[in-house]
């Protein structure tokens, strides 16, 4: 079942289908990834995001799935974290993601992992995946949370395709201080709050992969193209001043076995 996008959706799939399209063509973005993280990049996996060796363990550890169940990789982008993790849990897999070209791209990575008919990838919203009621045993969310339009809507829609039990990690990071509202809008969604881990060093590898952007600005306009190029060099003007006013986390949440919400 695949969710029709709203304009705004599309408008946002447009986007990142420029963004993904100009990645995919050059290997320098990924290996400024590699820089920034050293020895703790997952380079198979090759993700554009903070997922590093310890997520992946992470995932691994707090998703508790069994050989065979489903998993979802929620704003997968180009797929290889949850292709990697499908592998080693030995679980099916269904990416969602709003950009065309990132569906694509990971439905073509498939065979690198498993069996390409344990796998599969659609268009779809965060807030609507397009997934059916108590579906997937499991899902993922890589740094992909801030791109909700609607936040609590997304934690509701988590809610939904989880079967009752299922558990939803997900990476993201917050302002200081503000665990309140994480715990309120998970329990307005029906979700528990079960575990989360600190990420002290999430922070210094933006810094550092930032820096990189900034001193490689010409080799990326070169490579990506100029539009791409001042994308990712606003980000890093942007951000660079709010890493330290901000918290990485794991986050794990539970759809409990019963409960009043849906």
């Amino acid at each position: 079942m695949t969710h029709t996008l709203t304009a705004r959706e599309r408008e946002q799939g447009e986007r990142f289908d420029a963004f993904y399209a100009a990645r995919a063509a050059s290997p320098l973005v990924a290996a400024l990834y590699a820089e920034a993280m050293g020895d703790t990049y997952p380079h198979e996996a090759a993700p554009f995001s903070s997922c590093d060796w310890a997520v992946l363990a992470a995932m691994v550890s707090r998703l508790r799935l069994r050989p065979g169940q489903l998993l979802a990789d929620i704003g997968c982008g180009t797929g290889g974290v949850g292709l990697w993790l499908a592998r080693a849990l030995n679980t099916q897999l269904i990416g969602v993601d709003v950009s065309a070209t990132a569906v694509r791209l990971a439905t073509e990575r498939r065979a690198a992992f498993i069996p390409t008919d344990r796998a599969r990838f659609h268009i779809g919203s965060l807030e609507t995946t397009g997934l059916t009621d108590q579906s997937v045993h499991g899902l993922v969310c890589i740094d992909a949370f801030a791109n909700a339009d609607d936040h609590p809507a997304a934690l509701r829609e988590f809610h939904r395709i989880l079967k009752p039990g299922g558990r939803a990690v997900m990476t993201r990071a917050i302002p200081h201080h503000d665990r309140h509202n994480l715990q309120q809008h998970t329990s307005a969604a029906g979700l528990t709050l079960e575990h989360t881990v600190n990420r002290p060093e999430e922070p210094a590898v933006w810094r550092r992969l930032y820096t990189l952007w900034l001193t490689r600005e010409t080799d990326l306009r070169h490579e990506l193209g100029h539009e791409q190029a001042n994308n990712m060099i606003a980000e890093a003007q942007r951000m660079l001043p709010r890493l330290n006013t901000r918290q990485a986390l794991v986050i794990t949440l539970t759809r409990p076995l019963t409960t009043a919400a849906g």
